[in-house]
């Protein structure tokens, strides 16, 4: 039987939380609508608490998205939640998403509350939401930090008081991808009703582990990630949600499970956010940088030509990519037979022993070699050919 696996968009809040990043509310409403489009199952819109701003982004989003949840998140705090509760009473599927600290740093600096004060606000807080709002994520903050009994205590208090989503946050990036499962499995042997509520992973990138993370929480028990479009949020970042669902795709006798993400509209929503924070996809990028499907050595090229499945492990038309073949000093003989071929040359491998040393020549001495150079190239060679003839 193959599972399911949902998709929860956290781009304008935890997203919004990047370093220089402050959108408008215009702009989240086009992020959400292409989120949306994108097949996510919940859109976290904002904090309403936070700003008036804020408040207002969440409002006017509740109102236009058809499919997905619309969600704010809040402190255990009634303030917080009172605030969801107005900005989301306009959203088809109205969610709240409510979190405290439970580790041992955060309980003792930052909260000052002891383990039964924490366990009492839990109870009391969720209980109090659920008058008003059915569908709540409940987080323990720091829970990768949080000792596994007491996050066990955590959370089977919020199940029992009516939370309906279980969110595991590694909030700063600790774990490894083994310890991160086995918080999973451990709640999983230890929470009376573990299958009557949903449980999602919520990674952060600090050592580069955020998309290995969200996987291994899938594969041990998780039915949803939470990630940000590009892969943007505090410090270094959130998993990338288009990388976490293309690794589903193409590993999908790994994970044996469905989602409902539309992997061609990837670059579309991509667009959107990196326009809309001012903040150009790094060239190497898994998925949607602009070398992710470009091949320069030659030995790549000439087998990609061949057949493309020789370097590619997923058709860049799927996520609504394109290949490319540029030519630089490690190119073949092929790949720039076929580009010339491409722009209407008539070449052959025999044409290309003495096309080929010219290019070379060019390429040592280019980043890469423009059309406009192949060009001019190929006006070297006739001109040879002319002299030779006469």
């Amino acid at each position: 039987m193959t599972n399911k696996v949902t998709f929860y968009d956290t781009t304008m809040r935890d997203g919004e939380q990047t370093i220089g990043v402050n959108f408008s509310v215009e702009e989240k409403i086009a992020i959400a609508k292409g989120l949306d489009d994108y097949g996510v199952s919940a859109i976290e819109a904002g904090f309403p608490a936070a700003s008036q701003k804020d408040f207002e982004a969440v409002k006017s989003i509740a109102e236009v998205v058809n499919k997905a949840k619309v969600v704010g998140l809040a402190r255990l705090v009634r303030n917080d939640i009172n605030a969801v509760i107005e900005a989301t009473k306009g959203a088809k599927h109205p969610m709240i998403h409510v979190f405290i600290a439970t580790s041992p740093i955060h309980r003792e600096f930052k909260l000052h509350l002891t383990k039964e004060e924490i366990l009492d606000k839990i109870k009391a807080d969720v209980a109090f939401t659920k008058q008003y709002i059915q569908d709540i994520v409940f987080s323990p903050e720091d829970a990768t930090r949080t000792e596994p009994d007491f996050l066990v205590a955590s959370v089977q208090t919020a199940i029992d008081a009516g939370a309906t989503m279980i969110n595991i946050p590694d909030t700063v990036g600790y774990d490894t991808p083994e310890e991160y499962g086995e918080v999973f499995e451990n709640l999983r042997r230890n929470i009376v009703g573990f299958d009557t509520v949903g449980w999602s992973t919520h990674t952060h990138n600090d050592l580069g582990m955020a998309t290995a993370n969200a996987l291994a929480g899938i594969a041990h028990g998780a039915t949803e990630i939470q990630g940000t479009i590009n892969g943007i949020g505090e410090r270094a970042g959130n998993v990338d949600m288009i990388e976490a669902a293309a690794a589903i795709y193409v590993r999908h006798e790994k994970f044996n499970v469905e989602t409902d993400i539309v992997l061609s509209h990837s670059k579309a929503i991509s667009d959107i956010v990196a326009r809309a924070t001012q903040m150009p996809v790094a060239s190497n990028k898994p998925i949607m940088g602009r070398n992710a499907f470009a091949h320069e050595s030659g030995i790549h090229q000439d087998g990609y030509l061949k057949n493309p499945e020789t370097y590619e492990i997923l058709k860049p038309g799927m996520v609504g990519a394109t290949a490319s073949l540029p030519l630089g000093k490690l190119s073949g003989s092929h790949a720039v037979m076929s580009k010339l071929n491409s722009l209407g040359y008539d070449v052959t491998r025999d044409d290309m022993k003495n096309i080929f040393p010219i290019f070379k020549s060019v390429a040592e001495e280019s980043n890469l070699v423009t059309n406009e150079q192949l060009k001019i190239i190929m006006q070297v060679v006739e001109e040879k050919e002319m002299v030779s003839y006469q």
